[in-house]
């Protein structure tokens, strides 16, 4: 069964992404799966006599992770979700890959801390994994919310082609919120009639479970036009299309994600080519 993956540090920003999964693994009929990555030299601290009780210490993350679970599952709500739990030795990124290399997973989902405190591990880690993961990504700020029926907004430039996988994420959760309709906001740098008619004409092809609303940013700065539609729309999850050359995949630098989620942003959802 498909699965979603939540990566938690056990901060409060997991905790509310970790709630906003349960939400959506119930929505969309999949399984939840808590990741929790080991640091490499954690619980060593170069001290031969910690090494010799490093399986303890690792015993007693693991149960730390189903305690920490247990909060969510034991909701009536979520008690027909099936949730597993998992605790990788290593580096973050490399922990959720090689999860994501064994499993099923449709949708990686990670929280971080938004305009009202710093960012916990998760958050710090958000521009990596964006970065070395190629699935769909949603990354909840803290101060977000589940909603039922989400206003879904996708920024394009229409030079990226997503995945299949992702095209195909994209339409399910479009297709289990019954959302008839899904706003388009065309990240403009080429204005030519005829290029911006094939690239709506390739979107409609790709949703098909939705009329698209077609917008278009005329603020020289993207981010400012983005961030503007977003709140005048009432945007609930922003979906970006991550592309190395595009104007999109610019706003992916740590600086920026900050800013934007310091926005009034609920979620972001990154796809891939």
């Amino acid at each position: 069964m498909k699965q979603i993956l939540v990566a938690t540090d056990f901060s409060n920003s997991a905790a509310n992404a970790m709630e906003y999964a349960m939400h959506l693994a119930k929505v969309l009929n999949m399984e939840v799966c808590a990741i929790h990555a080991i640091g490499p030299t954690e619980g060593i601290n170069n001290n031969t006599y910690n090494a010799i009780f490093i399986d303890d210490y690792y015993n007693n993350k693991r149960q730390a992770l189903k305690d920490w679970v247990a909060k969510f599952t034991d909701h009536d709500e979520f008690k027909d979700i099936e949730v597993t739990t998992v605790c990788g030795v290593g580096f973050l990124k490399n922990v959720i890959n090689k999860y994501i290399d064994q499993h099923h997973v449709e949708v990686l989902t990670l929280g971080l801390t938004g305009s009202t405190g710093i960012a916990g591990i998760v958050g710090s880690n958000v521009s990596t994994i964006v970065s070395a993961v190629k699935i769909p990504t949603l990354i909840i700020p803290l101060e977000s919310k589940f909603s039922g029926v989400p206003v879904i907004t996708l920024a394009t430039d229409y030079e990226t082609r997503l995945s299949a996988d992702d095209v195909n994420a994209l339409n399910e959760m479009v297709e289990a919120f019954g959302s008839k309709n899904m706003k388009v906001l065309y990240v403009a740098e080429r204005k030519d009639s005829k290029y911006i008619e094939a690239g709506e004409s390739k979107l409609r092809d790709l949703i098909k479970n939705a009329k698209l609303d077609f917008n278009y940013i005329t603020d020289s700065r993207p981010l400012n036009g983005i961030m503007k539609f977003v709140e005048d729309n009432n945007t609930d999850i922003l979906c970006l299309v991550k592309h190395h050359h595009n104007i999109v995949y610019r706003l992916f630098n740590r600086s920026t994600v900050n800013q934007i989620m310091n926005k009034t942003v609920k979620a972001i959802l990154v796809l891939h080519e």
